[in-house]
């Protein structure tokens, strides 16, 4: 069975973008997915990559119109500037990596409803109330967000590390079993091909 590190941040607009697609590739496929969120703002200076607010602005601007045009490309509502972005990435991070754990529930939804959560609702997905809201929709225990907080810590600061080893540079960032790596959701097609060419 091929398998599928998903490198994520909770607050990157186009891991949102990536809907469900890398879910439906893998099922076609029989691939297994390993979610693996981590802390985008401590990647980029780490790999030569600079925060958006930090960027030239003529980089800032083109980042919008992006935006805009995949989302309306994919038919995703998407609010450019949500009211809680950025935010602190780690709560719904532990939830989704405690979840993961625990099993249950589905894990693709959970984190599509998350970034969905803050980049098409106006939610924060810092707040307590908005995780446990989006693990209870994904068919898991809302308490998740309270009890994987240990665990979750450690595995979000491996994650980190797993990425800078694995060369991610940002975010979606999907990496299979054998080395081969794609960067962003406009790379999902070329995952699938990929997989189809490599299958046992």
């Amino acid at each position: 069975m091929a398998s599928i590190d998903f490198y994520f941040s909770t607050l990157s607009p186009y891991s949102y973008l990536a809907g469900n697609r890398l879910e439906e590739l893998a099922a076609r496929h029989g691939a297994q997915i390993t979610y693996k969120p981590f802390d985008i703002m401590a990647l980029f200076p780490r790999t030569g990559g600079t925060p958006p607010k930090e960027r030239h602005p003529a980089r800032q601007e083109y980042r919008l119109i992006e935006l805009e045009r995949q989302a309306k490309k994919l038919q995703m509502p998407l609010n450019l500037k949500p009211a809680h972005w950025p935010t602190n990435a780690a709560p719904s991070s532990y939830a989704i990596i405690a979840a993961q754990k625990a099993g249950g529930g589905d894990l693709g939804a959970l984190v599509q409803g998350i970034l969905r959560a803050c980049w098409a609702e106006e939610k924060n997905i810092a707040e307590d109330a908005v995780v446990k809201d989006c693990l209870t929709a994904a068919g898991f225990d809302a308490s998740l967000a309270d009890s994987g907080l240990l665990v979750g810590a450690e595995t979000y600061g491996q994650n980190l590390e797993d990425a800078v080893s694995a060369g991610v540079f940002g975010a979606p960032f999907y990496v299979t079993d054998d080395g081969a790596r794609f960067w962003g959701q406009d790379r999902l097609d070329d995952l699938d091909r990929h997989l189809s060419e490599h299958q046992t």
